[in-house]
C-alpha cells in the first residue's frame, strides 16, 4: 500500500505533466495549421504571379528577338525559384514547381531535383514532394495517365509509363538517358506514421 505521504507530491507532478502534454498538443496542432495555411498562401501567390509572368511572354511574342529572350532565361536556378506547374488532372495533382527540394521548400511546394534535366531539354527531369500534402493523391496514379508540366518555356506532356517502389538510397531513378521523362518521387508508405522507408516513383515520357 501506497504511503499516504507521497500522495501530495505526486499529484503536482501529474498536474504539471497534464499540463506540459496540453500545451505541446496545442503546439503540434498549431504548426500543422501555420504549414497548411503557409503552403496555401505560396501556391496562390505563386501561381498568380507566374500567370501574370505567362501573360507577359505571350504578350511580348512578335517583340525583337533581344526582348523575346526571356522565354529562354526564365527558367531560374535559385533555391525556391518557380519553375513551373504540375498538373494531373485525373488524380487531381496541381502544384506550383520550384526550384530544390529542401524541408522549406517541401513544405509549401514540389521541388525540382537540382542536377537533373530542366524541362524542356532531353534527359531525366526529377521533381519531389510530399506524400502527404501535394504528392499524395499519386497512390492513385494509372498508366497512361496524363501530366502537364507548364513552364515559361512551354507546355510539356507527358504519359505514365510506371510506378514502382524502390529503396531510399536507389539513385538510379535519378539517371538521365537520350530521352526526355518525367519522374515523380515520394515517400511510401503514403500512411506510414514517422519517416517513411520507402520511395514511390512514377516514370513517364515525353509525348511528341
Amino acid at each position: 500500500m501506497m504511503p499516504l505521504a507521497a500522495l501530495p507530491v505526486r499529484q503536482p507532478v501529474l498536474r504539471w505533466m497534464r499540463w506540459l502534454f496540453f500545451v505541446f498538443g496545442l503546439a503540434a496542432i498549431g504548426w500543422v495549421g501555420f504549414a497548411i495555411v503557409d503552403a496555401k498562401i505560396f501556391q496562390v501567390r505563386e501561381a498568380q504571379q507566374f500567370s501574370a509572368m505567362e501573360k507577359h511572354i505571350a504578350a511580348s511574342a512578335h517583340a525583337p528577338a533581344a526582348e523575346s529572350q526571356l522565354t529562354n532565361a526564365s527558367l531560374e536556378l535559385t533555391a525556391g525559384a518557380t519553375l513551373g506547374r504540375i498538373e494531373i488532372a485525373r488524380i487531381g495533382v496541381d502544384a506550383i514547381v520550384v526550384e530544390g527540394t529542401g524541408s522549406k521548400w517541401l513544405r509549401r511546394a514540389v521541388g525540382h531535383i537540382s542536377g537533373t534535366a530542366l524541362p524542356g531539354s532531353k534527359g531525366n527531369v526529377a521533381i519531389a514532394g510530399h506524400r502527404d500534402t501535394f504528392f499524395r493523391a499519386l497512390r492513385d496514379i494509372h498508366a497512361d495517365d496524363a501530366i502537364t508540366l507548364t513552364t515559361l518555356s512551354g507546355v510539356f506532356r507527358y504519359r505514365v509509363d510506371s510506378a514502382t517502389v524502390v529503396d531510399p538510397g536507389d539513385t538510379s531513378v535519378l539517371t538521365s538517358g537520350t530521352q526526355s521523362t518525367l519522374t515523380l518521387i515520394t515517400c511510401y508508405p503514403f500512411y506510414f506514421v514517422g519517416p517513411a522507408p520507402e520511395r514511390f516513383v512514377v516514370r513517364a515520357r515525353l509525348e511528341p
